[in-house]
């Protein structure tokens, strides 16, 4: 009689044993069913909390203040129309004005026989003489005896001639109606000496560029001053350079007021 109960307790316990796992198996296939149905509720959930943070609580409060600078910007300009001063310039007939909407730099271009004068300066210096501190003292003490564009613009120019090779470039700033010349340099590679391409500027920089202007012989600074004058690089010029930078930099805000407040508002 115990060698048939042990029997039945083994077969017992070998019924249960496999019992079990089949008993369980329909429990983790609906286990597995129902993953997916919770990971798209979370993505679900996800993507509205996106949303709702991209429409922060400090848009509306910022559009406002942009929309009332840019009111106040527009109503300060006396004519939305090209300037008295660029018109009388361009009718001068004397050089091309090439201005692209969004670059801080400006491009004049003139013919002066075979030669092809460029100049390029940015309306970037304004920024930069505007937080200088010497410039403010200047600008609070005998403002009344200074031109009304007294702080410096750096002006680059170019020469190249159509039946000659090479180039040669002059750096100058542009201050108070004149030019002062920094430094006369030659290149004997046209394409190399106007390119404007971090390459090319690359290059330029292992290259001698010539002396300081201000260490060479007077008679030398004065013929150069001349050659220079010659090809219209002259007081009027100098006024005119100036004058336009803060009305494109003026143009440049205004678009950048326009646009923020564009973005901000989408």
């Amino acid at each position: 009689m115990s060698v048939l109960r042990a029997l039945r307790q083994v077969t017992a316990s070998s019924s249960r044993a496999v019992a079990r796992p089949v008993a369980r198996t329909p429990l983790r296939l609906a286990t597995v069913q129902l993953a997916p149905r919770a990971s798209m509720t979370a993505v679900r959930a996800f993507s509205v909390s996106a949303r709702r943070l991209s429409e922060g609580s400090t848009d509306v409060v910022l559009s406002q203040k942009l929309a009332e600078e840019l009111k106040y910007e527009k109503e300060a300009a006396v004519d939305a129309t090209e300037p008295e001063f660029l018109k009388t310039f361009k009718e001068q007939g004397i050089w091309t004005v090439h201005d692209v909407l969004g670059n801080d730099e400006v491009t004049l271009t003139r013919k002066f026989g075979n030669e092809t004068v460029r100049l390029m300066f940015s309306i970037a210096d304004i920024q930069s003489a505007e937080e200088d501190p010497e410039y403010e003292q200047e600008e609070g003490e005998g403002a009344e005896d200074q031109p009304l564009h007294s702080y410096p613009v750096r002006a680059s120019f170019s020469v190249t001639k159509a039946n000659a090779k090479g180039s040669i470039n002059i750096d100058t700033m542009c201050q108070e109606g004149a030019f002062i010349i920094d430094n006369m340099s030659y290149y004997p590679d046209a394409q190399l000496g106007t390119e404007l391409t971090a390459e090319a500027d690359w290059k330029r920089r292992g290259l001698y560029i010539g002396p300081q202007f201000d260490t060479l012989d007077v008679a030398v600074q004065e013929e150069i001053e001349k050659w220079v004058q010659e090809r219209g690089i002259n007081e009027n010029l100098a006024m005119f350079i100036p004058e336009y930078s803060e009305y494109k930099e003026q143009k440049e805000y205004v678009r950048w007021l326009e646009n923020v407040k564009n973005f901000v508002e989408a």
